[in-house]
């Protein structure tokens, strides 16, 4: 179901998008469902194995209720795959004109994945004040946040690698950080032996995050 959103919209709908890698695409359902359960709807399912774009269309027709978005999109090539499966919303590594212009063209929110401020000010002359902080940890954490506080006020970030639920709430504290991505809401044990309970409880933990 094509769900019409913006960037910020899609930050600020919970403390946590998960980061999701899907290798059967059997468990793409049952999984997407086992999250919103838990009050996590904003899903990016990672453009990193061969089953993605078949694991975002399958939750795109039979889970109504969540928003399904692609991640890893490097491309223009990319953006129209995951537009094309039904992506609601496409997440970047890194930020170039070309996925920018792309997922301008098809109407699909992005956000870009930014590290430095170079990179910052490059998503803001095409428009994006919602960015992607990847990776967070390694590359500077909530201190470089507070840092880009000064120069890019106008700018909300979700920081995403390295994060977990011990040092979210840190992140979340922050005034330009609207959430946090994560894969530790879809442990990989968990999802090939389908404890569809434990991510349910999973996700209503992060679901339960202050921010």
């Amino acid at each position: 179901m094509a769900v019409s959103l913006s960037p910020r919209e899609v930050m600020e709908d919970a403390p946590v998008i998960p980061v999701i890698v899907l290798h059967e695409v059997a468990h793409a359902v049952p999984l997407a469902r086992a999250l919103v359960a838990g009050g996590i709807r904003m899903l990016e399912v990672t453009l990193r194995t061969p089953v993605a774009l078949a694991c975002i269309e399958a939750i795109a027709r039979d889970v109504p209720d969540a928003v399904v978005g692609a991640g890893t999109v490097r491309s223009a090539a990319d953006a129209q795959a995951a537009a094309m499966a039904g992506a609601c919303f496409a997440v970047s590594p890194g930020y170039t004109h070309a996925v920018g212009k792309a997922c301008h063209d098809l109407g699909l929110p992005l956000l870009p994945g930014v590290a430095t401020g170079s990179e910052i000010m490059a998503a803001q002359e095409d428009g994006h004040l919602a960015l992607k902080f990847f990776p967070a940890l390694q590359a500077g954490g909530a201190a470089m946040l507070k840092a880009w506080q000064g120069p890019f006020g106008d700018v909300v970030f979700c920081p995403t690698g390295g994060v977990t639920p011990a040092n979210a709430p840190e992140l979340l504290a922050l005034p330009n950080v609207a959430c946090v991505g994560g894969s530790w809401l879809t442990p990989a044990d968990a999802v090939a032996r389908g404890d569809w309970a434990h991510i349910t409880a999973l996700a209503q933990q992060a679901a339960a995050l202050p921010r």
